[in-house]
């Protein structure tokens, strides 16, 4: 039985935390997913939050989308039927209605809707991201947009160039790794390994007819090549920080991946993004970074999972070299409970958590606190990321207060390079996804097998 929700008393966290920064084939099995239990979803929840501070936003992006509701939008990004009015008959309308869900005057969130008959949104004629109602909110916004107007610059071509990810007309490069793994650190000893056969792929989608036809589909000037080379860069990062940051928390942690059978990593609240664009050769680089391992499974667990990603509770032992990409819908304390208790699959030797989110909402820190608390009594390896440093110290004192041993956090050297715009406040700050990393392994006053189990027995 997995530890139950309540919380024990914990002492008081201080107010601040100070850092200590411590030092093959991929297999995806075609099983359909287990019916979902109902839970929070930090999907759901981000969507709609868009309306504090830009009312009416979510209903201006489903009128866009062609979509009458939320469910509606759910449906068809899950690979549901589409709704009678769901399509766009073109490229260009489908890039121009996308471009739509943005335009709102950033300085006095004003809606086209909303706008008199003498009015019209323009966008920011350096970054081509952001919008306003006329010249006055322009020139009241500017010392506020001036700070992050050239990165958004960079949000504006990246979401352009993403549709390449989604067509599968940019391929990550992929190949074992030239260098020993060990001298490969950061992003920066990442590109200097892949060198000349990274440019060579690059150039080749640079001129493809599927860029082409991006640019000539979007209404806008195609930027220069060094611009276009650099946003494939940016992308790259964002699709391999994933694999690459398991692989830190697998190096840090101490994880022995040469075990026979394989190892086994679990992907805690996995989010509908994770999985939906998820190829099987996305974490291959996973495996390149540890040479020699006996196999990876990499099972990822929450409510936002894609419908149609596989599932596959097999506990047989996987072929040396290979890498296992499964998932499972639910919360993970009841995968927990029917899953690994019961032997339907692997143990883990490593958890981890990209962006839960559970600071920034009591539903949310809800729904994560029976895993907080499984995970911490289990002694079980975990890694979290979070966006932000205001996010990494919020994060710390929440685990602080929960009594976990903290092994190690500090900033991602395999961030993504990516910038993120937050959708429904432009000019704040864009944030990184897993820019910074917590590590975390059993309490602060550990516990023996003995006490765990009357602890587990008994109620917490």
């Amino acid at each position: 039985m997995a530890p139950r929700s309540r919380r024990r008393r914990h002492k008081k966290p201080p107010s601040s935390v100070a850092p200590i920064i411590m030092a093959p084939t991929t297999i995806v099995t075609p099983v359909p997913l287990t019916p979902s239990k109902p839970g929070p979803s930090i999907d759901t929840l981000g969507f709609f939050s868009l309306d504090d501070n830009v009312p009416g936003l979510s209903q201006l992006i489903l009128q866009k989308l062609n979509m009458k509701s939320y469910e509606e939008y759910k449906l068809v990004i899950d690979g549901g039927t589409p709704v009678s009015g769901f399509g766009f008959r073109c490229p260009q309308e489908m890039f121009q209605r996308m471009e739509d869900t943005f335009r709102f005057c950033a300085h006095c969130r004003a809606l086209p809707s909303g706008l008199s008959d003498s009015k019209v949104l323009r966008h920011c004629k350096r970054c081509r991201n952001v919008y306003y109602c006329g010249p006055e909110c322009q020139k009241s916004d500017w010392p506020a947009h001036r700070r992050v107007c050239q990165e958004l610059r960079l949000v504006a071509v990246d979401r352009l160039m993403e549709w390449l990810l989604v067509t599968g007309d940019f391929v990550l490069p992929s190949g074992p790794w030239p260098w020993p793994p060990e001298a490969v650190q950061d992003w920066d000893s990442w590109f200097s390994m892949k060198g000349l056969h990274l440019d060579a792929t690059l150039d080749a989608v640079l001129v493809s007819h599927a860029m082409t036809t991006l640019w000539a589909s979007v209404g806008r000037p195609r930027p220069d090549p060094d611009v276009l080379q650099g946003s494939l860069k940016r992308l790259l990062t964002d699709v391999l920080s994933r694999p690459l940051t398991l692989g830190l928390g697998l190096r840090a942690l101490g994880i022995d991946v040469r075990r026979t059978g394989g190892s086994t990593v679990h992907v805690v609240g996995a989010s509908h993004v994770e999985t939906f664009l998820t190829r099987p050769g996305d974490y291959d680089e996973l495996g390149y970074m540890f040479p020699g391992h006996l196999g990876l499974r990499v099972v990822m667990v929450g409510v936002d999972v894609a419908t149609g990603f596989s599932q596959s509770t097999s506990t047989s032992p996987l072929e040396p070299g290979t890498i296992q990409l499964s998932a499972h819908r639910g919360l993970y304390h009841d995968f927990w409970e029917e899953q690994v208790e019961t032997g339907q699959t692997h143990h883990p030797d490593l958890v981890a958590a990209f962006h839960p989110g559970f600071h920034s909402s009591p539903d949310l820190m809800e729904a994560w606190l029976p895993t907080l608390l499984l995970l911490r009594d289990y002694k079980i390896p975990t890694l979290i990321t979070v966006y932000s440093h205001q996010e990494l110290v919020s994060s710390l004192q929440i685990l602080v207060e929960l009594d976990t041993h903290i092994t190690a956090f500090g900033a991602n050297p395999f961030m993504s390079l990516k910038p993120e715009q937050v959708y429904s406040s432009p000019n704040k700050q864009p944030v990184y996804c897993s820019a910074y990393y917590i590590m975390f392994l059993g309490s602060s006053g550990q516990l023996d097998n003995r006490q765990l189990e009357e602890k587990v027995d008994g109620g917490i």
